[in-house]
């Protein structure tokens, strides 16, 4: 299983021979500790354009510390994106089920403009352990897509490959990066405005706990080192096409709510991950083709961003400007990403 391989986009770089100076190797990690929080956050309207610099900046050390942590494990583990997705969901069922405690909270956005959907999340409720299942699926899916690999992507997508796959960090860098990740995580929990006044009940502890653990044994597995070409001779397609059947399946399980509606997103998220992991094996797969999987839920989520209300309300024109500044934010990081992913390609060649 691969969906990204070490090489599969480089090319003769400087920095083979040169190595890079402190600066510009931290700098990738300077950037990923930035943009996660945007991403996590801002990236879909939840907060006024003048907010976005604060909540990055009290953000940073929670959700860019565990981007960071999350990429530099993966990469030492040789584990790739099966390895990222997997620990990403671990940190999605973390923060929601331990930290903020929003997964099992039945009163958790009653102080927001998402205050309806505790109505919506009752028809998919699980009452042995206090938590809606579609919740859930949204808590820990943009979490796994907007708060980790969506940023991972962007961020790898700058660097130079003979970097992209490897790690950034040293033991000294890890820790200091894990303790601002541990800070960070204890600003939400005993904030009144992080937790809110909640603490869930041992049995959900337990069952967070367990889902934590399972998900990051599983993405240390040997088995996500394995790496290998198709046998097809087609091309994989264009990265335009990969990130339309990734906004098409999004799309498709707006439309269906309830059970049913969980059924269709899990069915959904289940295929696409078969066919880009299929695609991801022919010859020419590449970091374009990366970026585009990881862009397009964070293109869609700019796209909702006209259509969902903010944390707090505000003004029709405050609300419209920091959509559009989403809309400018997003589509520059992701266009000079991809522009600077281009540059690294090399060109095809029809495996014989």
């Amino acid at each position: 299983m691969t969906v990204d391989r070490p090489g599969a986009d480089s090319v003769a770089s400087p920095e083979a021979a040169d190595p890079p100076s402190r600066s510009r190797r931290l700098a990738p990690v300077v950037a990923l500790m930035l943009i996660a929080p945007w991403a996590a956050e801002c990236s879909w309207g939840g907060f006024p354009a003048d907010e976005f610099l604060t909540v990055v900046l009290i953000l940073a050390p929670m959700y860019g510390g565990a981007a960071v942590l999350i990429r530099e494990t993966a990469r030492r583990a040789g584990g790739g994106w099966p390895a990222i997705v997997l620990l990403a969901a671990a940190f999605g069922m973390l923060q929601a089920g331990l930290v903020d405690q929003s997964l099992f909270n039945p009163d958790y956005l009653d102080d927001t403009g998402f205050a309806a959907e505790a109505v919506v999340a009752k028809a998919t409720w699980v009452p042995a352990l206090g938590f809606s299942a579609g919740q859930a699926f949204d808590f820990i899916g943009n979490h796994v897509t907007l708060s980790m690999c969506a940023p991972i992507a962007l961020v790898e997508s700058f660097v130079a490959p003979p970097r992209r796959h490897r790690p950034w960090l040293g033991r000294p860098g890890l820790a200091v990066v894990g303790v601002l990740y541990l800070l960070g995580s204890l600003l939400i929990f005993s904030d009144e405005s992080g937790r809110k006044d909640f603490m869930a009940s041992p049995s959900q502890v337990a069952f967070a706990t367990s889902v934590v653990l399972a998900l990051v044994g599983i993405a240390l597995l040997p088995r996500w080192r394995r790496r290998g070409l198709s046998p097809a001779s087609r091309p994989a397609p264009r990265p335009v096409w990969v990130g339309a059947v990734v906004i098409g399946a999004n799309l498709g399980s707006w439309f269906v709510s309830g059970w049913p509606g969980v059924g269709v997103r899990v069915a959904l998220v289940a295929a696409i991950a078969a066919v880009v992991v299929a695609w991801s094996r022919r010859a020419d797969w590449g970091q374009r083709h990366v970026l585009a999987a990881w862009a397009a839920p964070m293109i869609l989520a700019a796209v909702g961003a006209y259509l969902v209300p903010n944390y707090e309300p505000t003004s029709a024109p405050a609300a419209l400007i920091s959509d559009v500044a989403v809309s400018v934010i997003t589509l520059t990081l992701v266009g000079a990403a991809y522009r600077h992913a281009a540059r690294t390609r090399p060109a095809y060649t029809r495996p014989a």
